[in-house]
């Protein structure tokens, strides 16, 4: 194909406005086609809005189209966790050894818009809004829309899936018998609670990100620009104290006062949040393969899906599309052989934060507000100290660095068996020095017994 063949980017999503973004600068023509009206022009659903946390991969590949300085001006830097305990005072978590290294809390919407609006401004770059993909050929590239004025024909030589866990793309191919999917969904889900400026200022910490750990659920709270936070409930869809054990005004606000007793005080809406704002679903998708051909492919969510308790759904998609830019090259331009060995190269690494993303789950929930946790974290910090650059958390690579996913998972195993061979050392050694020691106390009287006997 010639740079003059136009690309369909189905999704204009956070992923499908960066992916046009490189694509144009790679001197394609890109069409745009979004099943949503403009979000720049309409109204935000209700309990929809979670924020980002947008770290250093998504600015890596925001800064390789000089977005990353506009975006950054309306992020607010979150340094460490700050946990509320049901009773007692809160304690904050330092993300990084050093307290200065932040991840980012900024809104879904309004990083959408400045993509969009990066993407429509440079040449060949067409956005088909209420465009709602209904039929594709894989072979021939020939789309099928519906759209307010009816269905819509269109074509391209190669046909990109940016459009979500719920992909109507992978739903395509899926249809022709082209990939499998696995969809495994959390026995939770989640809801949108907010806590409201006080006297035009933060009610809580702006600089961190707080948990409410409840052992099987549990609360997090981002700061917004506005000085407002947004809250998320995590919890089980169904029991006791799950979203499904709540209904009336006075059990809602019982059970926030009994297990979130610092809420109420700064969200006079609470109740009308629980009761209007949705329940989304919480899992992780897989798919196989993700191109079909060299001329149909998927990113993002649309391949893998994960669950946002590592905050890496945005930073693994904005990551995809780096990849995929860096496969072009070093494939010339060359459909059939980038989108395979993007694939190769990617699939492994989605997998790697899906899981650490599930297990992240567990930690923020349960694990956070355990003294022997935070033993933990101290314990890793002063490691990062003493080995600077031979030891560094999981955290930070994931969250500070752009080491591939998997290899995180490698090096993070590699240095827990170094240091547990080291500890089963010390053991030994103190075990040893203990009971030479001991042999030494005993055996004065001992041997003089000995000693008088042979006497």
């Amino acid at each position: 194909m010639t740079r003059r063949d136009e690309i369909a980017v189905v999704g204009a999503g956070l992923a499908g406005c960066l992916l046009a973004c490189f694509l144009a600068r790679r001197g394609y023509p890109v069409a745009i086609y979004e099943r949503r009206p403009d979000p720049r022009t309409g109204t935000v659903e209700r309990g929809r809005s979670i924020n980002l946390a947008l770290s250093e991969r998504g600015l890596d590949a925001l800064r390789r189209i000089e977005l990353d300085k506009q975006v950054m001006a309306d992020a607010l830097p979150m340094r460490g966790r700050m946990i509320h305990p049901v009773s007692g005072e809160s304690h904050f978590q330092s993300y990084s050894v050093s307290g200065d290294r932040a991840i980012n809390s900024i809104s879904r919407g309004a990083l959408n818009n400045a993509l969009l609006d990066a993407a429509t401004a440079l040449p060949g770059v067409r956005v088909a809004f209420d465009h709602r993909l209904v039929g594709l050929d894989p072979a021939s590239g020939d789309m099928t829309f519906e759209t307010p004025q009816g269905t819509v024909a269109a074509s391209a030589s190669v046909v990109l899936g940016t459009d979500g866990a719920g992909s109507a793309v992978r739903g395509q191919l899926l249809r022709y018998g082209l990939l499998t999917e696995s969809l495994d969904f959390l026995d939770y889900g989640y809801k949108e609670l907010t806590i409201p400026p006080v006297d035009g200022d933060f009610a809580l910490d702006p600089e961190a990100l707080h948990i409410w750990p409840r052992g099987t659920s549990m609360m997090i709270a981002l700061p917004n620009p506005d000085r407002s936070f947004t809250c998320t409930l995590f919890w089980p869809t169904h029991g006791t104290a799950s979203f499904a054990s709540l209904g009336s005004p006075a059990a809602i606000e019982r059970h926030f006062a009994t297990h979130y007793p610092d809420l109420p005080p700064l969200a006079p809406n609470l109740v009308d949040d629980y009761q209007h704002n949705p329940v989304g679903v919480l899992g992780t998708v897989r798919c196989d393969p993700w191109q079909v051909d060299g001329r149909v492919a998927l990113l993002g969510d649309a391949a893998h899906a994960i669950v946002p308790f590592y905050g890496q759904g945005a930073n693994a998609a904005f990551e995809d599309v780096v990849e995929l830019d860096r496969c072009l090259d070093e494939c010339a331009d060359d459909w059939s052989a980038a989108l395979p060995l993007f694939q190769h190269r990617r699939q492994v690494n989605a997998e790697a934060i899906a899981r650490m993303a599930l297990t992240n789950f567990v930690e923020m929930r349960d694990k956070v507000a355990s003294p022997l946790f935070r033993l933990g974290r101290r314990v890793e910090h002063a490691l990062e100290r003493a080995l600077p650059g031979r030891y560094v958390s999981q955290y930070e690579l994931v969250s500070f660095s752009t080491t591939p996913y998997d290899e995180v998972r490698r090096r993070v195993r590699r240095q827990h068996r170094v240091l547990g061979a080291v500890a089963a050392g010390a053991a030994l050694l103190v075990a040893g020095a203990v009971g030479a020691l001991v042999g030494r106390t005993s055996g004065g009287p001992a041997a003089g017994t000995q000693r008088g006997r042979r006497r």
